[in-house]
């Protein structure tokens, strides 16, 4: 995003400057992450709906890198909960420094972000950010309930990638109009953007998991399998396959036990159900009610940025 160029300059040299501690491991370990190209499309939300709202004030600056910060926490606290490998094409930083020092260090990076809140000086964009961090551990918890249950409905999946995921997006983009003063509707029109983006995002990552290529995901294409998770493609090729289908994925995700070659015959069992295409047609459903949610903002160069944005997400799977 182009128009918030300038801005994000400034989130990035917040971020490096509140990643500093006495404690050497911290700001090794959460730089580490930081500096491994993540897209840093929650923050850009942040900026783009304020300048939209006419807010270019510093609080912008800080409510979008305690943003960043909530989502960075988050990716190290879950590397660890799902024992990954991999996080953007790097060894995670649990693989580095190990499982203790990525929750604590984790766990640092959420308190500076709910000082930046603070600093900030809105009480609203305190409880909407508060709220949402709240919301995405209750997430992860459904997540870790449902994890290797094939009983999980489209429904109750969606209730967890909307907690884990979309949260941050709304919150992210709800904090704009905030700061601009523009009042509930915009409020409520941003916040629709942003959880339908964030639910589009989720599901083009999830499709990504058995189509995509490790650049394109930034972690190992087949972990989704290999940690149990049920995401949408599975719950469609579980439902629409046969007897033999099932037992196959009950013996991945509910027993765990996978074989080298079954990550390839999940995904032939995906493409004869047509699961990948079902997953992305939902994902652009979604994109599409981010984009009617969006008209709601004043026409300005912010607001075709964000359009492009919603067509980022879902490009990423072609």
């Amino acid at each position: 995003m182009e128009t918030v160029k300038d801005g994000m300059g400034a989130v990035n040299d917040m971020i490096l400057s509140r990643t500093g501690s006495d404690v050497d491991l911290i700001p090794e370990l959460a730089n580490h992450l930081i500096d491994s190209g993540g897209k840093r499309l929650r923050p850009m939300l942040t900026l783009a709906t304020a300048q939209a709202y006419g807010n270019r004030s510093d609080a912008r600056i800080l409510l979008a890198a305690s943003v960043e910060f909530m989502h960075t926490a988050t990716l190290l606290h879950d590397d660890v909960v799902d024992e990954s490998d991999l996080r953007r094409g790097k060894p995670a930083a649990r693989m580095v420094w190990g499982n203790q020092a990525s929750v604590l260090v984790g766990d640092f990076l959420l308190g500076q972000a709910f000082k930046m809140m603070v600093e900030a000086g809105s009480m609203d964009s305190l409880d909407v950010l508060s709220t949402a961090s709240a919301v995405i551990a209750e997430g992860e918890v459904m997540q870790l309930v449902t994890a290797q249950n094939l009983a999980t409905t489209e429904e109750d999946y969606l209730k967890v990638i909307d907690a884990k995921t979309a949260a941050l997006f709304a919150a992210a983009a709800e904090v704009g109009p905030i700061l601009g003063k523009a009042g509930d509707d915009a409020r409520k029109a941003m916040r629709d953007f942003g959880r339908a983006l964030g639910v589009a995002f989720q599901l083009v990552d999830d499709a990504l998991d058995y189509s995509g290529s490790q650049a394109a995901l930034g972690k190992n294409v087949g972990d989704d399998l290999r940690e149990g998770k049920i995401t949408l493609p599975v719950i469609v090729s579980y439902q629409r396959g046969n007897d033999e289908d099932r037992a196959f994925w009950t013996r991945c995700l509910r027993d765990r036990d996978v074989a080298d070659a079954d990550l390839a015959h999940a995904i032939s069992l995906m493409e004869r159900h047509g699961a990948i295409a079902e997953t992305l047609s939902r994902a652009r459903h979604y994109a599409q009610e981010a984009k009617t949610a969006l008209a709601a903002a004043p026409d300005c160069a912010e607001r075709e940025a964000m359009m492009e944005a919603v067509d980022f997400a879902v490009a990423r799977a072609t």
